[in-house]
This record gives structure tokens, C-alpha cells and sequence, in this order.
């Protein structure tokens, strides 16, 4: 049964105080129960935190940076073939490059604990800008899992 749903990069507004969709996909992610000024505030903070620890960087240029270093290029994926199952190295495309990036950094950000959710995401993002951290060590562990199954590249059609 098919269902209607609204894809939300056509409602998706950029954030108010950079303009970024980015940013604004962002704050709708880290967003809990509706909540999104909680989100921005959180947001916000980390980003100012940004700008206290790096004053010669843009802030928002850190985050999208930060973002696109994250992103993964290749990934594998289950293909079932002959009643046994491959792990098929297959291309990202755009979208979800950026969909599991978000998510990597707020995973990453979320696991630490004992500190404000702003501080533990200004320091993922700032790891993640200098290509460290927990998201980025996921990233390459994806790639190399690619790379490890890429005798298995011709199952991908």
C-alpha cells in the first residue's frame, strides 16, 4: 500500500541566521519531539563555540567542511544472488551522502556523555573539519569495508 508522504527537501526552509539549507537540514535532524527552537539553540551554540575556538575560520564554512568530509563516497550493500548473500561495494549518490553524514556527526556527538549536547557537537564538528573523530573513523571503516568487497563489484547492476 502506498503511502503520501512530503519529501522534505521541497518544504525544507534554510536556516535564519546563515541561510543555509544545510544548516537548516541540520537543526532538523538534531531536532527531539518537535522541538526545534531547542535544536537551534543547540545549533547555534555549538556554532558560536566554533567561532570561539577557531577566530580565523568562518563558522558555517567549519560546518559545511566538517559535513562534506564526513560524506562517504562508496558503500556496500546486501545482494542477494543465488541464495547466497554478497556485501556489493555500490556509488552514494548525493542525498544520501549528506543524509548519513548528519547522521554520523549527531551519532558521534550523542555517544559522548556527561557534557551539553552543544559542547560534544562543536568538538565532533571541529574533529570532523580537521578529518578526525568518530564520524570520520566511519566513514573510512565504510570505505574499507568497499574496498574489501570489491571482487564482489560486478553483482552491482
Amino acid at each position: 500500500m502506498a503511502r503520501k508522504f512530503t519529501a522534505s527537501k521541497t518544504h525544507l526552509r534554510p536556516d535564519p541566521r546563515f541561510g543555509s539549507k544545510l544548516a537548516g537540514k541540520f537543526i532538523n535532524c538534531v531536532m527531539h519531539d518537535g522541538k526545534k527552537s531547542v535544536a537551534q539553540k543547540i545549533f547555534y551554540d555549538a556554532v558560536e563555540l566554533i567561532q570561539k575556538r577557531l577566530p580565523n575560520e568562518e563558522p558555517i564554512d567549519v560546518f559545511t567542511r566538517a559535513i562534506e568530509n564526513v560524506k562517504p563516497i562508496i558503500e556496500v550493500r546486501s545482494k542477494r544472488v543465488g541464495g547466497a548473500t554478497y556485501q556489493v561495494p555500490m556509488q552514494v549518490n548525493k542525498t544520501r551522502q549528506q543524509t548519513l553524514a548528519i547522521r554520523w556527526v549527531l551519532m558521534a556527538a550523542r555517544e559522548k556523555k556527561g557534557r551539553p549536547m552543544h559542547i560534544k557537537l562543536a568538538d565532533e564538528l571541529i574533529a570532523a573539519f580537521n578529518r578526525e573523530g568518530a564520524a570520520v573513523t566511519r566513514r573510512e571503516n565504510v570505505h574499507r569495508m568497499a574496498e574489501a568487497n570489491k571482487a564482489f563489484a560486478h553483482f552491482a547492476w
